[in-house]
């Protein structure tokens, strides 16, 4: 038994600050501004000027990818092309593998304006496969090697552009399968620990992972609920079978479906492709990419609904959301569902019409307000491409809030590194000051409504008697800090089931023959 003492940000109903909280056997038993007498002699926690806040929650993002490019190389912060080329040198000289990945290269955040190529990955790596993935993960540039290894597989694919080895669209999937599936599974394990001691430094307690990337038979769907299973420090997994085919998930009793990938309804901006209902207004111009036909999506919907999934798909482009918000709307009408909790990813351009279907039909927005002031997809770019109008209707959280809309955050991982006191700074610092939210309502869809989205909130998300102690220590009070000064504030502590959290690294085959046995929830 813990008594924790100070400011406790319990995110309930009210958003009340209480004075103390007391932990037993992993179960919140008070909450409140007086002690009762009979915790007076328990072990008390003084916070200080720090705050106890619920656990944050990731609500979408690739578990299987931000494990294998969190072990890679990172690039994202590099500020020029030859610098990047540089550390891939260096990477190659330390590096056994045959098979290398680094990730995060943006042409809009180097002092070049341009992807690396082809012929430069050649110039320090000619002798290993390499795939340098963009920052927006819907695309990469190769190297002659691994071009050679898998021309014959793509060269007819849409996407392919072996003069300057960047692919995108089929072809990018194309090489992103052949490396996932290259990954033995004792690594894939290790570096999925290494993932979740990450998550919790930032002080998440769960995520949402969209999974099936190109293993076969979707092994990695079955691992990754394995590995869910298996952990026994209170990290929680929540996973989405990425496909279309709705037996992916019945046959692996998971009660959800959807993410990115073959549930992905058009690309991104970054690679041009999220599909739009007007034009893109630089010289590349035309309406972007829509993979599937309304007939396709709709048939899906209306199947996995019927079958009491919950569902998510990705939507970038106003005309990708659009066509979302037509499909769920078409299968609940086919077959009404009270509390579906279906989503749609992403939301970067919403229109009027998808956001009264939402509004209507109780659909939740797992969205990234990470994306906002994004350095590796910066307004000056998006503002080049879109114009000014759609510009300023990117990313539109308060509108979505004032339409009753229940929305969380999530980082897209590899997309952006996983950091909620960066999606609340982003969320209330928006120089879009007309979609800038308050740091209550940021707080909430960083845990409150993150367990919400996939039915955990009456268990979870919130400092209230009888939930179970997921809880995070922050440096400082998030309420009274200035709004400037919430990029500063640090996570100290985690707690899940009321114990500081405990490293995910253990023997694998351990882990393994857990989740066998466990019946956790997944």
């Amino acid at each position: 038994m813990k008594v924790f003492k100070g400011t406790i940000l319990s995110v309930n109903k009210n958003d009340d600050v209480f004075s103390y909280l007391v932990e037993d056997n992993g179960v919140i038993r008070y909450v409140g501004n007086e002690l009762p007498d009979e915790y007076k002699d328990v072990a008390l926690i003084d916070l200080g000027k720090g705050a106890l806040v619920p656990a944050f929650v990731d609500t979408h993002q690739h578990f299987a990818s931000f494990s294998t490019f969190f072990a890679g190389l990172n690039v994202m912060e590099c500020e020029s092309n030859a610098q990047i080329l540089a550390m891939i040198k260096d990477f190659v000289s330390r590096s056994s593998a045959k098979t290398l990945i680094a990730f995060g290269a943006s042409p809009y955040s180097v002092s070049e304006k341009k992807l690396v190529s082809r012929e430069e990955l050649d110039s320090v790596c000619p002798d290993k496969e390499i795939m340098v993935v963009k920052y927006d993960g819907h695309a990469c540039i190769t190297n002659s090697k691994l071009l050679k290894r898998l021309n014959d597989k793509v060269k007819d694919l849409r996407g392919y552009h072996p003069d300057t080895g960047e692919m995108n669209q089929e072809a990018f999937f194309k090489f992103s399968d052949y490396i996932t599936s290259s990954l033995s599974i004792p690594d894939l394990f290790k570096n999925m620990q290494r993932a979740v001691d990450f998550y919790a430094s930032r002080g998440i307690g769960c995520i949402h992972t969209v999974s099936g990337v190109g293993f076969a038979g979707n092994l990695d769907i079955t691992m990754e609920k394995l590995f869910a299973k298996g952990l026994n420090n209170g990290f929680q997994i929540r996973v989405f079978p990425q496909s279309l085919n709705v037996k992916v998930a019945t046959s692996r009793r998971l009660p959800r479906i959807g993410g990115c990938f073959e549930c992905a309804l058009d690309g991104c901006f970054g690679s041009h492709d999220a599909s739009m209902n007007e034009p893109y207004i630089d010289s590349i111009g035309g309406n972007g990419v829509l993979y599937y036909d309304d007939e396709k999506v709709i048939d899906f919907c209306k199947k996995a609904n019927r079958l009491g999934l919950q569902i998510e798909m990705h939507a970038i482009g106003d005309k990708a959301f659009d066509q979302a918000t037509r499909a769920l709307k078409a299968a609940l009408d086919d077959y009404p569902r009270k509390d579906h909790r279906h989503g749609i990813i992403h939301d970067c351009l919403p229109t009027p019409e998808g956001i009264a279907i939402c509004k209507e039909y109780g659909i939740v927005l797992p969205m990234q307000s990470a994306f906002i002031n994004w350095k590796q997809e910066p307004d000056e770019y998006l503002g080049s491409i879109l114009g000014e109008e759609r510009l300023n209707r990117l990313n539109p959280i308060k509108t979505f809030m004032d339409n009753g809309i229940v929305v969380s955050f999530g980082s897209d991982a590899p997309c952006t590194t996983p950091d909620p006191i960066s999606w609340i700074d982003r969320a209330v610092n928006n120089a879009n000051k007309a979609e800038a939210i308050s740091v209550k309502d940021a707080l909430r869809m960083c845990t409150y409504n993150g367990y919400y989205t996939t039915f955990d909130e009456k268990e979870r998300g919130s400092l209230e008697a009888g939930k179970i102690a997921d809880m995070a220590i922050i440096s400082d009070n998030l309420y009274e800090v200035p709004e400037s000064e919430i990029r500063n504030i640090q996570v100290l502590n985690l707690y899940l089931s009321g114990e500081a959290y405990k490293s995910a690294d253990e023997n694998i085959l351990k882990g393994a023959m857990r989740g066998i046995t466990s019946s956790s929830k997944v």
